[in-house]
């Protein structure tokens, strides 16, 4: 379609208010079961599952509807092998001198260090892109907007639809990134977002007891 061209609103569906209420409440308990996983089984995971929760992420909301995103899965056991020592050699020199103690403080009771051997047993790294701007051919820049923020409710929507298939997830972020760029073959206007890890729980997984704030804590109606 061409600038300014328009269409009815077909996808749009309208419910009761009483089935408005047990969607929301089931997907709000659904979505609460959630819990980020550090253990995983190499128990492997269809390529099609996994393309479907990208196709779901591909739907989120983003400025201009420029799409700035690039996923790249990572499922070769030697691919998964390089980014984590990569990865590892950033975290040793953070957790070794570059963060600050407040930092390893809030990190403590999460039982987070150096060591991420989640990044080889999962079955899936999503490697996230944030495109800054898209370089034509020619080598000309278009800018792409509110790139941060799109990528992230597009990680966000990802997130969930693991979460529905039934997958466990991890949001790892080491720092810096930019080694990401030369392993997973990412031209350099693409900032890496995150990597997400994708797969099922090893036997026996165990996750922090940890507790979300209440609803009163976090929203306010003016």
């Amino acid at each position: 379609m061409g600038h300014g061209d328009f269409r009815p609103l077909t996808e749009y569906r309208s419910y009761p208010e009483g089935d408005m209420r047990e969607r929301a409440a089931a997907f709000a308990a659904d979505l609460a079961r959630r819990r980020t996983v550090r253990d995983y089984s190499d128990r492997p995971v269809p390529r099609d599952i996994i393309e479907s929760c990208l196709r779901a992420a591909a739907t989120a909301p983003n400025g201009a509807n420029r799409q700035p995103w690039h996923f790249v899965v990572v499922s070769d056991l030697e691919a998964k092998r390089r980014v984590r020592e990569a990865a590892e050699e950033e975290e040793r020199a953070f957790y070794q001198g570059r963060a600050p103690d407040e930092w390893l403080e809030a990190l403590a009771p999460l039982g987070t260090d150096e060591n991420k051997p989640f990044l080889e047993a999962a079955p899936y790294l999503i490697v996230i892109f944030a495109e800054a701007y898209e370089l034509r051919p020619d080598g000309t820049k278009i800018k792409n907007y509110y790139v941060s923020e799109s990528v992230g409710i597009a990680t966000g929507f990802l997130i969930a639809a693991l979460h529905v298939a039934g997958l466990a997830t991890l949001t790892h972020t080491p720092s810096p990134m930019r080694f990401l760029n030369d392993l997973c073959g990412r031209p350099y206007n693409e900032r890496p977002f995150l990597i997400l890890v994708a797969g099922y729980p090893s036997e026996g997984a165990t996750v922090p007891d940890i507790t979300k704030k209440p609803l009163e804590r976090i929203v306010s109606f003016v």
